[in-house]
């Protein structure tokens, strides 16, 4: 009983430090403003997509993998898993069609998650686990081979999956830490379609809290075949990281000089060649500054920007070098729109949906951005 009542106090702690966060925006909820160059999606899902080898699209709810043949306006499922019962797949995710055609989903199963952060000391105690899975299809998402349990330790968000230009397959992943509670990333490699996997080295950059540390990264191939790494922080920054080993092991580690709220972008490489980045700046569109909260060693051990009321995307044409300038494509007073997912259906058209605030909008990038020449 007394573990049982440590487990609840421990949740209820981080559900009130999470109710503070948004409770002076709450009550004054504004309505959802999109740009005017971005259409409402077809569907309410909320992604990611991937596009099988026959054209349809895949995405995951649940335990259930759904597929549509015509382009999002209907879906029909197929079960993932032989005992539905123990796997949950978080709505944060990666998926991929790989040039094989073997579709990977990276998750965490929810039906695990067992959250036990003690706000006396400023850490988790043991039992704390949040699974990080990986599990496979070779037939376009009809049957699914039994899911492959990477590590038993609270993950939180995986950002996305990629494969490489060698064919390498390689997702974001997290740790929770201890003595002090903080968050550490590092990344899944899988040389063979997702049949076996090997972790990289863990990028633990300090930090304290049930927010601190390092979380949900984003990663993508450079021309150079360097893979890049923005990692969400609480120091007003993405950090970046790069491998030249196709994610085996992350060097070169430094702030970069996007400015971010505490929330995690989304980079996707989009057919032309360019980079599409999707994030929450520090601040609202024509301000300098935004109420911190954290700085207690229960969120972070420094005060941080949690705005997530904008959501911006801005276009590189040299690998992430430079940024065109920042468009907000979606806006709401007291209400958080953050998480994004990317997805090219067609070449230049952009699938925009977030994990958190419900947004379902598309748009065409020359439409967006019509100052900004063709990528090469």
């Amino acid at each position: 009983m007394r573990r049982i009542s440590c487990v609840t106090t421990a949740v209820i702690m981080m559900l009130i430090s999470m109710i503070a966060l948004t409770a002076w925006a709450a009550e004054e909820k504004g309505p959802l403003w999109v740009h005017s160059q971005c259409t409402p999606l077809p569907t309410e899902m909320s992604g990611p997509f991937v596009r099988l080898g026959d054209g349809r699209l895949l995405t995951i709810k649940g335990a259930d993998a759904l597929t549509s043949a015509d382009e999002g306006k209907t879906w029909g499922k197929w079960g993932i898993f032989a005992d539905p019962q123990r796997f949950a797949i978080s709505s944060e995710y990666g998926i991929l069609r790989t040039k094989n055609g073997v579709v990977i989903v990276a998750f965490i199963n929810m039906k695990e998650q067992d959250w036990r952060w003690n706000s006396a000391k400023h850490d988790a105690d043991p039992g704390t686990r949040l699974p990080t899975y990986a599990a496979r299809s070779l037939d376009e998402g009809r049957t699914w081979e039994a899911p492959q349990k990477l590590h038993d330790e609270w993950t939180g968000c995986i950002r996305n999956i990629i494969q490489t230009k060698s064919g390498a397959v390689v997702f974001t992943s997290m740790k929770l830490l201890n003595n002090p509670g903080r968050h550490s990333v590092l990344t899944y490699v899988s040389k063979d379609d997702g049949a076996t996997w090997r972790a990289s080295n863990i990028i633990d950059l300090g930090g304290c809290g049930h927010h601190g540390g390092v979380t949900e990264a984003t990663v993508v191939q450079l021309n150079d075949g360097r893979l890049w790494k923005l990692i969400r922080t609480n120091w007003g920054r993405f950090w970046e990281a790069f491998s030249e080993d196709d994610g085996i092991s992350w060097r070169t580690i430094h702030p970069s000089t996007i400015e971010a709220s505490s929330a995690p972008g989304q980079l996707l490489r989009l057919q032309s060649g360019a980079l599409l980045l999707a994030w929450n700046r520090p601040f609202p569109e024509g301000k300098t500054e935004y109420p911190l909260t954290g700085g207690d060693n229960e969120w972070s051990e420094v005060p941080v920007s949690n705005h997530r009321e904008e959501l911006s995307v801005a276009l590189s044409l040299d690998d992430g070098q430079t940024w065109s300038a920042p468009v907000v494509i979606a806006r709401q007073t007291g209400q958080w729109l953050s998480y994004a997912y990317l997805f090219e259906p067609k070449p230049g058209l952009v699938w925009l949906t977030t994990m958190q605030g419900g947004v379902r909008v598309s748009f065409q990038v020359k439409d967006l951005f019509p100052a900004t020449p063709s990528a090469p």
